[in-house]
């Protein structure tokens, strides 16, 4: 079987590469990206590299999406994302803009190989900030051909369900606020002890963890509660919003919240998104009790006669990325 040569070419041969923002982020004012927020990206590994959501600054445009970001130094150096909204950045973060077009896939290819090369590094606290664009790669024309082949698989993975166009831009100031016992019949969380988890059943079992839609195993348990409802944690990752579709267990830390409405998926994720920027009010330990839950409160958007508007919620959720893996 003959192999055939792969040509290699420096990095900078395929990308214009520049330094990024280097702001400072505890000067920064944070915002959510429903309010108007930017993404800001640091040095992390996680979270694609973003670090926060921050006001957008006067007279500093946010690079555009689409380019692929490199952190230079730190113990997560080279880790290496496509970003595909509008970011800033941190100091020691790199830009890489394509040269010629690039798939979002094959931009995904390059990070992977961008990543291997963190072993060059790995002695004396080494950074990449003036070696970087001399890192080795496979040249464009030399991307493997599964690489290719993902690019249209992956552009079905990102379609919305509907063009945003579509849909009405977010207006909170003609939002109302609900109390959640007015849309919700919401008890404490029952099953077994985490503890008493043996690896084995179906059931799944929801604890008051901040990952995995909250999924902490399985039990062989019948379940305690109904799908198409929500789990908030009153303790632990105190705020924490998922949304459970299938019959569960869970512990008493999780509050279930069964709709007194006609709720989807896509409601639900939207409401879901809503309890999580309430989680600053119960930092420091503090817990979310079950009567306190209760007559907390919502802000949603609404008809004009001052009912949820439930179409609106679900439409706009249909058109974000990603919406048609929802089912």
């Amino acid at each position: 079987m003959k192999h055939r040569l792969v040509t290699m070419k420096k990095l900078n041969e395929l990308f214009d590469i520049s330094y990024g923002n280097k702001l400072d982020l505890n000067k920064m004012r944070l915002l959510s990206v429903l309010d108007g927020g930017v993404h800001f990206v640091g040095r992390s590994s996680e979270n694609h590299g973003v670090t926060a959501t921050v006001a957008p600054l006067e007279g500093v445009e946010p690079y555009e999406g689409g380019l692929i970001t490199v952190a230079l130094g730190g113990t997560k150096l080279l880790a290496s994302f496509v970003q595909e909204t509008p970011f800033y950045t941190a100091q020691n973060v790199a830009i890489l803009r394509p040269k010629v077009p690039m798939s979002f896939a094959e931009k995904l290819f390059m990070c992977l190989c961008i990543r291997h090369n963190r072993f060059r590094y790995s002695a004396f606290g080494r950074e990449a900030n003036r070696t970087l664009g001399q890192l080795i790669v496979p040249g464009s024309t030399e991307f493997p051909s599964w690489s290719r082949k993902a690019a249209a698989t992956i552009d079905g993975l990102t379609a919305p369900v509907m063009d945003n166009a579509a849909v009405p831009a977010l207006n909170l100031s003609t939002w109302k606020l609900f109390e959640f016992q007015e849309l919700f019949e919401i008890e404490r969380g029952r099953g077994p002890r985490k503890k008493d988890l043996d690896g084995s059943g179906k059931t799944p079992f929801i604890t008051s963890t901040d990952s995995s839609n909250g999924v902490a195993g399985f039990t062989t348990m019948s379940p305690c509660h109904q799908g198409n409802t929500l789990g908030v944690n009153r303790n632990g990752s105190v705020g924490e919003a998922f949304y459970q579709p299938r019959a569960f267990c869970s512990t008493e830390d999780v509050h279930i919240f069964t709709p007194k409405f006609k709720m989807n998926p896509f409601i639900a994720l939207f409401i879901a998104t809503l309890i999580r920027r309430e989680r600053w009010r119960f930092s420091y330990g503090r817990k979310w009790g079950l009567e306190r839950m209760q007559r907390s409160q919502i802000k949603l958007p609404v008809l004009r006669e001052g009912t949820p508007d439930w179409k609106y919620m679900e439409r706009y959720m249909k058109s974000l990325p990603f919406s048609s893996q929802i089912s």
